[in-house]
């Protein structure tokens, strides 16, 4: 049980996290702020936080537990906001989906205290942005990747896990560079390539009219291209070094399987589709095997 949770960025992502930790008990009180004070208000409306705090420092006063779900390029300016009132006591997490430039920020700006620092990517999320979408069961049996480094503290460590555990999410650990890299390939890499193929076809002269003729396969292979497109902007930009190495493994495969089809090499294009048929087929969301 923590007493207080100062959560900066009241939207879906940290107001679904505070309803969560309400549901389970986990904490007693809520103190938000949010760049908007409309957005902070409603918040407040909606149950979902307790107090409004006018500032990030002021939302961190007092707080055992420190919830940043911020764009990924606002958690610098973030850190050094809330700095002066961060102890070593205080349990501090985000919630951004790349993390290489997540623990640089935080190493620059917190210093003595990163140890209290626990970098955490719940793999969740809606379409649809803002408080009013926030979902006490947002997290529940999702997967939540923390990424410690060498100077986090233990004790921080085992109580970070044990309360996303609390809101019944399933959690890993791994290196913030193997993170990076990871969902690279499985999640920035896809989205990109959905915001890319809507461009593409929105492009063309009959654009509008290929449009009105997409099935479900179109349906679910873009549903992601709804995304915020702020958020995916900081996104992209924080982790583009390992996302413009996946485009190129992607674009070797790309090119072979067009080649195939181009030349009519249909037993070779049969087989590369053949062998991603398979482990697409053998793939469930979460296991590793």
């Amino acid at each position: 049980m923590f007493e207080q949770l100062g959560l900066i960025g009241c939207g879906l992502m940290g107001g679904s996290f505070a309803l969560a930790m309400k549901r389970a008990g986990l904490v007693k009180r809520v103190v938000g702020y949010s760049k908007s004070p409309s957005t902070t208000e409603r918040a407040r409306q909606m149950g979902v936080i307790d107090v409004e705090a006018p500032s990030a420092l002021l939302a961190v006063s007092g707080a055992d537990v420190v919830l940043l779900a911020v764009p990924v390029a606002a958690t610098e300016a973030t850190f050094k906001a809330i700095r002066h009132l961060v102890t070593n006591s205080m349990l501090i997490m985000d919630v951004g989906s790349t993390k290489r430039e997540v623990v640089d920020a935080a190493r620059r700006v917190l210093r003595d205290h990163i140890g209290s620092f626990v970098p955490a990517h719940p793999i969740t999320g809606k379409e649809l942005s803002g408080v009013e979408h926030a979902d006490p069961d947002l997290y529940h049996g999702k997967q939540v990747i923390l990424t410690p480094i060498e100077k986090t503290q233990t004790a921080h460590l085992k109580r970070a896990q044990a309360l996303w555990e609390g809101l019944g999410c399933h959690v890993q650990q791994m290196a913030p560079d193997s993170h990076d890299a990871a969902f690279a390939a499985v999640s920035h890499l896809p989205h990109l390539l959905a915001f890319a193929l809507i461009h593409a076809i929105d492009g063309q002269a009959h654009g509008k009219d290929f449009l009105g003729l997409a099935g479900p396969g179109f349906r679910d292979f873009t549903r992601i291209a709804a995304s915020d497109p702020k958020v995916w902007r900081d996104i992209l930009l924080s982790n583009r070094v390992e996302l413009v190495e996946q485009a190129k493994m992607f674009q070797r495969s790309l090119m072979n399987m067009l080649h195939l089809a181009e030349t009519g090499a249909g037993e070779k294009l049969e087989e590369m589709i053949a062998q991603a048929s398979q482990v697409r087929a053998q793939w469930h969301m979460g296991r590793k095997k």
